[in-house]
């Protein structure tokens, strides 16, 4: 049997995770060209279905409102909608040219075209750094691309901006578990039910991941 000792990059990443939450805006270290494991293919990050309702322009009283009919949802299907109402809330532009430059990326990345959407989605960052979306978007793109370091970054900032995300929570969990930290990896996902007790496949993630970092019941 092959052992494989955990790479630098690998341990860089387990700290950044570890202070995710915590640490003021700073610079980070140059992406490092050593391979880690790609993501499986079975994996897919949760995202804004592609029909959203219409909603207020009440922003922060609507997501207070809407998270918590999410917890309270009876089923299923009460949950997809509340869920749609915080996406569509989410993605709310907050100028013309950046819903153009949003609407843009989307159509690169229905493309395939990874790399023309990145460049597009740099500029609604630089232009509307408060547009959290935005990061969000971007930290899909890179963990596509495999680049979990710059996609953790990015996952920072959407924390910092909305720590109920769970999206970039439930991305910050298959990170954590495609990079071998399950420990960090059932945390982020017990935070992602936390906010969203409703998320596709992320129950079966922490009920896996549980047995295996805790043990079982005995």
């Amino acid at each position: 049997m092959l052992v494989r000792f955990p790479s630098a990059r690998n341990c860089r990443i387990a700290i950044f995770a570890a202070v995710i939450t915590a640490m003021p805006a700073a610079a980070f270290a140059q992406n490092d060209p050593r391979v880690i494991p790609p993501p499986k293919a079975e994996k897919k990050l949760p995202e804004a279905p592609s029909k959203l309702p219409n909603v207020g322009a009440d922003r922060g009283r609507g997501l207070d409102f809407l998270f918590g009919a999410l917890k309270a949802a009876p089923d299923e299907a009460s949950a997809k909608h509340v869920e749609a109402r915080i996406w569509a809330l989410w993605m709310q532009t907050p100028s013309d040219t950046a819903a153009l430059l949003m609407t843009r990326a989307k159509a690169a990345m229905d493309a395939k075209q990874i790399d023309v959407a990145l460049k597009l989605l740099d500029a609604v960052v630089k232009l509307r750094p408060d547009y959290t979306e935005a990061w969000n978007r971007r930290a899909t793109l890179h963990y596509l691309k495999n680049d979990y370091t710059r996609s953790l970054e990015d996952i920072r900032q959407v924390l910092i901006r909305e720590p109920r995300h769970f999206g970039a929570l439930a991305g910050l969990g298959m990170i954590m578990q495609d990079v071998g930290d399950e420990k960090r990896a059932l945390d982020a996902f017990r935070k992602a039910l936390a906010v969203n007790p409703h998320l596709e496949k992320v129950p079966e993630l922490v009920k896996t991941l549980t047995e295996k970092v805790e043990g079982r019941d005995i």
